[in-house]
């Protein structure tokens, strides 16, 4: 889809195939009172007639408006103007995408013309952006029929003389980043796992780095893993024929020494819970355990296309957990590449074991901060259900900024304890911790939190729980980029420093 942006105009001239204008619980915007007045006050009434109420993203299409040159004019209810924020002009953007049908190809946008309460003009645009490019999103790679009509395929953002230029170009290039990331993270989670298995994760990183001289990859089998001591990772994935794979992506758009950001993505393909198999029941779902893998390719993608000036590496712990003769059974003990030893009490707590050497891997790169990224628990799910993730820092200013990113990005999270106090929880009698708590079935995020930190003391740390907010479940599943925005925003942040 294609972007342009153009200063004020007048709507009622434009010939094209819909006008996209907003109208809030108090009434029309300027460009729709424009409108009413040309038509004699034929807008008013249509809305009037219709009982539309302009609650948010809720939507009326009104065809063929005397003295006017587009077919279409449809508004878009914004609710209430002192309530409208980012996360609203999200919604109006998407339900907009969505109200047109597949005939539209062309559209005017004056959504811009709405006060958004937590964000600038350019913000306005990145998002009004991105919020359009995620709606039209589908995943028809499976599909024998696929859908050969795509509708809307350029969007005229009408925006004022002020950002009818570079810098309104420049958003309109961020959101573009930002959900192509997000798109492509989707992708990946919707992959079937007969075919998105750890060497397929490692063909896609071989892929993005093709003709990128800012991109590098480099990929460890097991047989690397077990000559480093990966004890850990080694007892997840040996259940399975498929080969675990430790991915790395570096990324050098920053200064050369400058210190990277380094993110760390669980991407265990598919999640039977080995031996402590999991019930049948909504099974298919664990092809999404690898969903903060698919968020760290995202973010790579987002910022091959933005061209942030930061360094970043991705490092993707890949593995299948399978029950089979060769797997870890329930009161096994391994030692981790750190030299810790881990009692084995669940088989299905493997995200942790494949994360905890993949974080002690990752001190090689002296990183400013780390980030690890995991659908690590359905605890997380019960504490905060499916609208924001679970954040975990001893570090108050990495917390700090990652909430604000997430609240910038309208991708959320809400931070969670790591404190001391839980740590007990862990300890075993034959070694150095339990994988999991041994206080029974209470805080288990943040004990799966606090097993990992005890891997993270050499560098300034943070673990995103998305289990809750990676995919939507039920007849409409499907993978959800998240966090993606969040963490682009935050790398963002970084650079403007």
């Amino acid at each position: 889809m294609e972007f342009a942006l153009l200063p004020s105009i007048n709507a009622a001239l434009v010939a094209t195939d819909a006008l996209i204008i907003p109208m809030t619980s108090e009434g029309l915007g300027a460009t729709g009172q424009a409108l009413d007045a040309i038509s004699a006050g034929a807008l008013s009434a249509t809305v009037k007639a219709a009982n539309f109420e302009a609650k948010l993203g809720q939507t009326l299409a009104v065809y063929h408006l005397a003295n006017t040159s587009t077919p279409l004019v449809l508004v878009v209810g914004a609710g209430s103007a002192a309530e409208f924020n980012g996360r609203a002009l999200q919604k109006v953007a998407a339900s907009a995408f969505k109200a047109l049908n597949t005939k539209t190809k062309h559209a005017y946008s004056f959504l811009s013309e709405l006060v958004v309460t937590d964000r600038n003009s350019s913000e306005v645009i990145s998002d009004v952006v991105r919020a359009t490019l995620e709606a039209s999103y589908r995943f028809e790679t499976f599909k024998s029929k696929k859908t050969t009509d795509t509708g809307l395929s350029q969007l005229t953002l009408v925006v004022g003389e002020s950002l009818a230029n570079s810098e309104g170009q420049a958003a309109i290039a961020w959101g573009e980043s930002v959900a192509t990331g997000l798109n492509f993270a989707r992708d990946l989670g919707n992959m079937p796992p007969n075919i998105c298995h750890p060497s397929y994760l490692a063909e896609q990183a071989h892929l993005l780095a093709k003709n990128e001289r800012k991109l590098s990859v480099n990929v460890l089998g097991e047989k690397e893993m077990e000559k480093l001591g990966m004890g850990a990772f080694l007892a997840v994935s040996k259940g399975s024929d498929q080969e675990g794979k430790l991915i790395v992506m570096e990324y050098n758009g920053g200064k050369k020494g400058d210190k990277p950001v380094v993110l760390v993505g669980k991407g265990v393909t598919f999640d039977t819970g080995g031996i402590s198999i999991k019930p049948a029941a909504a099974m298919d779902e664990m092809k999404y355990d690898m969903c903060g893998a698919a968020s760290v390719f995202g973010v790579i993608k987002a910022l091959l296309a933005a061209k942030l000036p930061i360094n970043v590496v991705g490092v993707i712990a890949a593995a299948e957990n399978m029950p089979s003769g060769k797997a870890t059974r329930p009161g096994d003990i391994v030692t981790t590449m750190s030299g810790q030893t881990v009692e084995i009490l669940n088989t299905d707590a493997e995200g942790r074991l494949v994360l905890c050497d993949a974080l002690t891997y990752i001190a090689r790169y002296e990183p400013a901060v780390v980030i690890d990224i995991a659908t690590l628990t359905g605890a997380c799910v019960v504490a905060l259900g499916k609208v924001v993730s679970g954040l975990f820092s001893p570090n108050d200013d990495l917390a700090n900024a990652l909430t604000e990113a997430g609240q910038r990005s309208n991708d959320r999270a809400w931070r969670m304890p790591v404190w001391q106090d839980y740590q007990e929880l862990l300890d075993s009698p034959f070694a150095d911790m339990g994988n999991i708590s041994n206080g029974g079935p209470y805080g288990g995020a943040i004990t799966a939190a606090c097993f990992l930190a005890r891997f993270t003391k050499d560098y300034t740390w943070a673990h995103l729980d998305i289990a809750g907010t990676a995919w939507n479940s039920g007849a409409q599943k499907a993978s959800t980029g998240r966090p993606v925005p969040l963490l682009m925003h935050y790398l963002s942040s970084r650079v403007a420093r």
